[in-house]
């Protein structure tokens, strides 16, 4: 069974919602330069329901994806806003939610990666039909990579060790598994004990005491390790898993690699930036790929095992080919140092052979990705993400490439309505005089 369609059959009792709105708000005319029936068609395979009730139309599921990059939302704002916003594509004005904002998650597991890069891929044709980019744009594009930080909270070994033990005692429950000793007062005590210990800067107090604390985890995995037998086939690779983990973190040294900074996201990475005020970020790195001269994401993609940027050009221009033009030059910056690739001509700073002055220029101004990457993560979505998985970090990294072309376009039609009411008034104001 197909997905739902929308209704656009006439009612004779009701107003059309597009004869009761503003049709040149910039919202409005963005809905308009959207290819929603190829959107449609190439998501449809994601939205085939084997039985129940049809599947939710991929005209709601990609407008409200749209909307909550765009704009910053979580997934109960984007939802209860659709109320208000014609961008979704219903014909009569609605008063209640379409779907409950927790299955926001499941359609974009249903959608996938490559889902979500139909839904960017749209984003750059739609700029195309508003005068944002040229089609001859993409040949040379700006290439560089930033980390997109998880939501975790800071990898210490105290409260590393304590979300272990409150989960081991949590699955014991579950299960009915019976614990010798489950510390459910003492290891919270030593948990705060450790924080006040090296805020204190007294760090051998500190060290002894968290000792302690590991200690008690052990003993507490090792009971519930000698236990897992007794618990059903179905649940058992979940506590096995748990188990593992545990073990992870309580062997794991301070210059260990390939450490685990979060109990429940493993694939959280440790990556270092050189920056003064953030030494370490926790996170996944991303590659971004925009146009050089007016900075629209052609392509964006996250770059788990945390590669040598330079090995991550190929993918980034292979996910920008995706478009009509293939990339002829990337601009990419030192980080690259030492890459070739067949067809592709890269410059970076630093090359001094064969360099003009209108080649330097346009070297110079590979900066111009840093302020698109900075609103990315203060005015949208990028600077945390709160997807779970290596899955949830590859769709929010493309989505906050949809959203931040969805904002180039806006801005470009708000501009334009601007200066069109600018020039109408100017004419009101000069037949009045």
């Amino acid at each position: 069974m197909g997905p739902k369609t929308p209704v656009t059959e006439g009612d004779f009792f009701r107003q059309p919602l597009r004869e009761q709105i503003n049709l040149k708000h910039p919202l409005v005319r963005l809905t308009d330069l959207i290819n929603w029936e190829r959107l449609g068609a190439s998501m449809s395979e994601s939205f085939v329901s084997g039985k129940g009730r049809p599947a939710t139309s991929p005209r709601l599921i990609a407008g409200l994806l749209y909307l909550q990059h765009a704009f910053d939302l979580s997934d109960e704002e984007v939802v209860w806003q659709w109320v208000e916003n014609p961008f979704t594509g219903e014909t009569y004005l609605q008063t209640q939610p379409p779907i409950d904002p927790s299955s926001l998650t499941r359609w974009r597991k249903r959608l996938g990666e490559a889902g979500v890069e139909e839904l960017l891929a749209e984003t750059i044709e739609a700029a195309k039909r508003a005068g944002v980019i040229k089609a001859s744009s993409v040949k040379r594009v700006i290439v560089d990579t930033t980390v997109m930080e998880k939501a975790i909270a800071y990898p210490t070994d105290s409260r590393l060790l304590e979300r272990c033990r409150e989960h081991l005692v949590k699955a014991a429950a579950r299960h009915g598994l019976k614990l010798r000793q489950n510390y459910n007062r003492e290891a919270p005590r030593l948990a705060s004990q450790i924080s006040r210990y090296a805020h204190a800067k007294q760090y051998k107090r500190m060290r002894k005491t968290l000792r302690t604390l590991r200690s008690r985890v052990g003993r507490m995995m090792r009971d519930v390790e000698r236990q897992v037998d007794a618990v059903a086939d179905c649940s058992r690779a979940a506590l096995q898993e748990l188990i593992g983990r545990t073990k992870r973190i309580l062997s794991q040294k301070l210059k260990d690699k390939n450490k685990l900074y979060a109990l429940h996201a493993p694939e959280v990475e440790c990556l270092a930036k050189g920056k003064a005020r953030i030494p370490y970020e926790f996170g996944v790195k991303v590659s971004i790929t925009t146009t050089h001269k007016e900075g629209l994401v052609v392509g964006m993609r996250s770059m788990p095992g945390n590669p040598y940027d330079g090995h991550t050009l190929a993918e980034a221009l292979e996910q920008a080919a995706n478009t009509d033009v293939t990339p002829e030059v990337a601009i990419v910056d030192r980080g690259y140092k030492g890459v070739a690739l067949d067809g592709v001509k890269i410059y970076h700073p630093g090359l001094r052979r064969g360099i003009t002055c209108g080649l330097r220029a346009m070297i110079k101004r590979r900066s111009a990705i840093e302020p698109a990457i900075g609103h990315m993560k203060s005015d949208a979505k990028l600077g945390r993400n709160g997807l779970k998985g290596a899955l949830g970090d590859a769709l929010h990294a493309v989505l906050c490439g949809a959203g931040h072309n969805l904002r180039m376009i806006l801005r470009k039609l708000r501009l334009l309505y601007a200066f069109v009411l600018a020039v109408l008034f100017r004419m009101a104001t000069d037949a009045m005089v």
